[in-house]
């Protein structure tokens, strides 16, 4: 027997709660900024992390910093953030930020019109021009990806900044210049040992990181006590991770090197987490509600300064 596809149908609390979601959209000015910005962000986390580098001293900024890793980093709006900041160029040098103007066909003020054809000539059928033959194009072009699903790698001159920034995510990040990508889990002893593979420098044998970045979350439930402790995970694997992949304030040689950034969404046990976990490795330890974040949210940040590991 056959069976007919049903059509789903949306309640009108699930058509409220959009209508609501797009009125929010087109009132954020941090969403108006991102879509306006000459850096063309991929996302509007983006200004967050430029808000907390910008009040927080500047931490991405310090000629020391080398070497940083971005958790959970797709679609690469802080990676973007970071390669502008080390001197890796605009954000946006391998985008289109606003889509090409149609082409108008527009005669030249000195181009004469065409004559009338007279009415009462006799018909002489016109020649068809024939196109141009094209050339054979090179076997590597034939390939057409309008949406730049493969890895190609692109030959603009771009600026060459300093250091290495390793973005890690389970979802593919769109090409960003300076950034190396990595799609697998960050927990993996193999996604660690590529890791060091790229941050692997002179002045940096062991491969580790001067700055770690989570802008991580789960996907929301809606059960409280479920959502808090998928946060609580996620935290507790960045610290976990941070422990083996952070150079410590010592080998820096500034008593606020050593910088882990870390999302979470409010809740007493977050903040249990910051005093039993975070502040005994931790020289400074600060909570942070960036003006980017939506006032609604429960999200907010610890900033981790100069790891010193218990």
């Amino acid at each position: 027997m056959a069976f007919r596809q049903t059509v789903s149908l949306l309640s009108q609390k699930s058509k409220s709660k959009s209508a609501s979601w797009a009125a929010r959209q087109v009132r954020d000015p941090f969403v108006k900024k991102r879509v306006s910005d000459p850096a063309a962000y991929r996302a509007r986390s983006a200004f967050k992390l430029l808000e907390i580098n910008e009040k927080w001293n500047q931490f991405l900024d310090h000629p020391d910093v080398n070497s940083v890793v971005d958790l959970g980093a797709a679609p690469g709006g802080w990676s973007q953030v970071v390669a502008d900041v080390l001197g890796w160029g605009p954000a946006s040098s391998d985008i289109l930020a606003y889509p090409r103007e149609r082409a108008v066909d527009v005669k030249a003020p000195d181009e004469a019109p065409e004559p009338a054809e007279d009415p009462d000539a006799p018909f002489i059928p016109r020649k068809k021009k024939q196109a141009p033959r094209r050339k054979p194009r090179p076997a590597e072009l034939e390939h057409f990806d309008p949406l730049n699903i493969d890895d190609v790698e692109q030959t603009t001159n771009e600026q060459i900044g300093r250091g290495t920034i390793v973005a890690v995510d389970l979802l593919k990040i769109s090409r960003i210049p300076g950034v190396q990508t990595i799609k697998a889990d960050f927990m993996l002893d193999s996604t660690v040992t590529q890791i060091h593979e790229l941050l692997v420098a002179p002045g940096n044998p062991y491969g580790k990181a001067d700055v770690i970045l989570s802008d991580m979350s789960a996907n929301v439930a809606g059960n409280d006590s479920h959502d808090t402790q998928a946060s609580l995970e996620i935290c507790e694997s960045v610290l976990e991770f941070a422990k083996y992949n952070l150079r410590t304030a010592d080998s820096i040689g500034r008593r606020r090197g050593g910088v882990l950034l870390i999302k979470f969404f409010e809740h007493p046990l977050l903040q249990q987490f910051r005093q039993e976990q975070l502040k005994p490795n931790f020289n400074y330890v600060h909570y942070i509600k960036p003006e980017a974040s939506r006032s609604v949210s429960r999200e907010g940040y610890f900033l981790c300064q100069g790891f010193n590991p218990c």
